[in-house]
């Protein structure tokens, strides 16, 4: 059996002072460095390596989120520091753009300067 103890994950830039500001100022997490090649932030205990590039086609999709209790109050708080949802069709939202499933699990989606798709999700215990 493999023994994966910690993601990585990577994203794609061709705008690294933009996604530092991004990832440090909106999102909080720490840069811990920026070379010729990307940059790597700790994202609360997991790395986050954005590469830099001078060309990017955005992926089709969500592309990376992140697990909170209170869905409500992230989206409040990265709002005020300049993040936007995104609102999808066939996915009715609420004032905060915080979709719910029927079984209860909520999710909400904004972009990265780049717009790369990330997603918060707050779930119901199963």
């Amino acid at each position: 059996m493999a023994d994966l103890q910690k993601m990585v994950g990577f994203l794609v830039t061709t705008n690294p002072d933009a996604a530092r500001r991004f990832y440090t100022e909106v999102l909080g997490f720490r840069l811990i460095s920026d070379d010729a090649y990307a940059l790597a932030f700790d994202t609360h205990g997991a790395l986050l390596r954005v590469g830099k590039a001078e060309q990017f086609q955005v992926a089709h999709g969500t592309v990376l989120g992140w697990e909170v209790e209170d869905i409500q109050a992230v989206v409040v708080d990265l709002k005020s520091k300049g993040a936007v949802f995104e609102r999808f069709p066939n996915m009715p939202a609420d004032e905060n753009a915080v979709f719910t499933f029927p079984t209860g699990d909520k999710v909400a989606w904004f972009r990265d300067p780049e717009r790369n798709l990330l997603s918060l999700s707050q779930h119901v215990l199963r």
